[in-house]
């Protein structure tokens, strides 16, 4: 039976692994946990969701939830704990954080041809074994130094923040008449999902305007706080991934940034007055037994104490007790399209393929989709066949795209971390014009229709094939 190794037990090394066990290869997985971790870890499971515990959307007329839909058609093993491990969260895919790493790791583990090996790889391996580096955004500075020598390039750094966690009953609740102002209440905004997905903790006019004040004001983890050892040239400025702001640097946009951002009230009646209030935060449940809420887009570089002062001011938290504070750390990724080849692999050590948020996709369905295509990409070049990734029209197509810098504008060549987005599809056209008629212009909601229409029909002939070989 041939080797593989996976470097790495995050969402796209689990599901590359998993993805090369069922294609009848033997692999190695290397997971630095428990012996080190990364100051965003707090768990020694693999498949560890270290951030939010939403995979955002799963309505397929949405890029993430087709991407969702895509993976779970060609067997994801992500996805599939994703679904078992499920709990409330209007029409986004959430998960019980302890559930999902726990069913990753027990499917893997009991595979016969899956090896864990645990410890620190601290250098790139050079014995010619086909290898998935799939270390993540926070790769360690050897590893990364390592790869910098290998890339002969600077390597590129950007800082990304996550979300308070507060507990459950520590929240004060609209659970009557007599409820005080500002108390949170269950609704699921226009309504979607179970209704009762989302705690939302409404803000006046005045309230909001003192909470913004005080964002402005709070004592923040700086820039040189921020630098680990060796990554003092980094320390100057903190490059933010722009969908994962900090709620503070937003705030510094404009007073109204949050009302049209995370804290956007729209769709949301505030049972006691009928009306959406002037700003809401609103709060998604962590775990299936609902003693734990996520504070949704509040992620944050403020210092834990000024956490408490400022969360304080909205009165549905005003004596939230946090179960984890929001932080700040450093993510690391590759220019993809400058030192990697058509197959994700290092043009410097083609032994070497990449997979992840390293390659520069951003988010966790990004990172799973990444794992799985790499992993298909390696067993077909391992069994001499040739380069066959997803159909462009596919939102697995367009991803992998992304991280070829196909997609990039002309004269654009700055390379920088993405969500997939309906940009990464090819559109598709207004309708023909039948003879004596005029053009009917398709609206966003037929073309979005019909791009899934096409991505699914693509996607299946594709599969068909792949899967037979």
């Amino acid at each position: 039976m041939d080797r593989v190794r996976v470097i790495g037990g995050g969402l796209a090394g689990c599901e590359a692994a998993w993805q090369l066990l069922r294609r009848g290869l033997a692999v190695e997985l290397c997971e630095q946990k428990p012996t080190r971790r990364t100051p965003a870890q707090t768990s020694d499971h693999l498949a560890e969701l270290v951030c939010s515990n939403s995979l955002r959307s799963a309505n397929p007329e949405n890029a993430v939830g087709l991407l969702k839909e895509e993976l779970l058609r060609c067997g994801s093993l992500l996805l599939a704990c994703a679904a078992e491990t499920r709990v409330p969260a209007g029409d986004a895919l959430a998960v019980d954080r302890e559930r999902f790493a726990a069913a990753v790791e027990q499917a893997l583990l009991s595979h016969s041809a899956l090896t864990l090996q645990r410890g620190e790889v601290t250098a790139l391996p050079d014995d010619g074994v086909p290898t998935v580096v799939a270390t993540g955004p926070l790769t360690s500075d050897a590893l990364a130094a390592d790869l910098t020598r290998l890339c002969g390039t600077e390597r590129l750094a950007f800082y990304d923040a996550i979300a308070p966690i507060v507990e459950a009953d520590s929240v004060v609740l609209a659970d009557g008449p007599d409820a005080p102002p500002g108390a949170a209440f269950f609704l699921s905004r226009w309504g979607k999902g179970e209704g009762a997905d989302y705690l939302n903790c409404p803000l006046d006019q005045q309230q909001y305007q003192a909470f913004v004040a005080a964002l402005l004001e709070a004592d923040r983890v700086s820039a040189e706080q921020l630098a680990q050892h060796g990554e003092q040239q980094h320390a100057e400025a903190a490059h933010y991934f722009e969908g994962c702001l900090p709620i503070e640097v937003m705030a510094e946009r404009g007073l109204d940034t949050l009302r049209f951002g995370p804290l956007k009230p729209v769709g949301l009646d505030d049972p006691r007055t009928g009306r959406w209030p002037h700003a809401v935060v609103q709060l998604r449940k962590e775990d299936v037994h609902g003693t734990a809420y996520n504070l949704v887009g509040c992620q944050t570089r403020m210092k834990q104490p000024a956490q408490r002062a400022v969360f304080s001011l909205i009165p549905a938290l005003a004596a939230a007790r946090f179960l984890r504070y929001g932080a700040i750390h450093r993510n690391t990724y590759l220019d993809a399209p400058a030192v990697l080849d058509e197959r994700n692999a290092l043009r410097a050590r083609p032994s070497l393929s990449f997979a992840g948020q390293i390659t520069g996709v951003e988010g966790y369905v990004e990172s799973i989709a990444s794992g799985f295509t790499t992993a298909l990409v390696l067993a077909d070049a391992l069994a001499g066949r040739p380069l066959d990734p997803p159909p462009a029209t596919t939102a697995l197509g367009g991803l992998w795209r992304h991280a070829r810098g196909s997609l990039r504008a002309p004269g654009n060549t700055d390379y920088t971390p993405c969500n997939v987005t309906w940009a990464m599809i090819p559109p598709v056209g207004d309708e023909p014009i039948p003879a004596g008629q005029k053009r009917r212009k398709l609206s966003k909601g037929d073309k979005r229709a019909r791009l899934v229409e096409r991505a699914r029909r693509d996607l299946d002939a594709w599969w068909r094939a792949a899967a037979s070989r």
